[in-house]
């Protein structure tokens, strides 16, 4: 067996349907027979997947290549060495999953996460007032994006952001904000109380986002935090 290198033209994944693999606990190139390794079966590829969204006669090859940004495929390799799984058999498992079908502008907003952030990306999630259905016409979609504890958070980094065109969702702009997981056991900051209370997951790398929002909704239900509102906003507080 020989590994066909993970960027193929560019930043390129070879998909192949080859799932029975037993996952091997770090992140490889799709493993394929020698044979299917050069240059002439990977234009044949390319041609099959350009004719695969057009004629419904052929059956599916169980086979295609997927070019994506960079950032995002150092993203999915990250994730996939997190959930002990090949690239291959990650990206096979994600796209056949529940919810798995894409909403175009959320979409977007991941890329650009995973474009910023690379392998350092945890997760994406958004909150505030638009998640709850309270703000008004010019009110942003706020969204967390969560980088690992050693990636700096710098003015650079919103700049960044701010270099590329506006993103919108659901109508209205996106507000970033570039943040770490809080310390596991650590009494949350407001913001992230609002997170775990009406947060909505957009992408996290395995369950870390999840498990830390859980834990946090457990702190509220035993009082170690309270929300309390203050001319319609809501702030929180810590007991004594």
């Amino acid at each position: 067996m020989e590994s066909l290198p993970g960027k193929v033209d560019g930043n390129t994944l070879f998909i192949p349907s080859n799932m029975h693999r037993r996952p091997t606990g770090t992140c490889h190139s799709p493993q394929l027979p020698h044979s299917t390794v050069d240059t002439a079966h990977v234009r044949r590829y390319h041609t099959d997947m350009s004719h695969d969204t057009k004629s419904e006669a052929s059956d599916p090859s169980g086979r295609f290549v997927l070019r994506i940004d960079p950032g995002l495929h150092g993203a999915l390799r990250t994730a996939a060495r997190a959930a002990s799984m090949s690239l291959n058999e990650y990206c096979a498992r994600k796209l056949a999953s529940p919810g798995a079908r894409p909403d175009p502008e959320a979409s977007a907003l991941i890329e650009r996460a995973a474009r910023l952030l690379g392998e350092s990306l945890v997760g994406v999630v958004a909150f505030g007032s638009r998640v709850r259905r309270e703000g008004g016409a010019t009110s942003d979609f706020d969204v967390l994006l969560i980088t690992e504890q050693r990636f700096p958070i710098t003015r650079e980094l919103y700049a960044r952001w701010d270099g590329e065109p506006v993103l919108h969702w659901r109508g209205h702009e996106v507000e970033p904000h570039f943040v770490h997981l809080p310390p596991e056991g650590a009494v949350p900051s407001g913001t992230w109380a609002e997170v775990a209370t009406d947060g909505l997951v957009l992408h996290e790398r395995g369950w870390s986002v999840s498990e830390r929002l859980a834990d946090i909704r457990r702190m509220i239900s035993a009082g170690l935090i309270s929300r309390r509102l203050l001319h319609g906003q809501p702030y929180w507080v810590r007991p004594g």
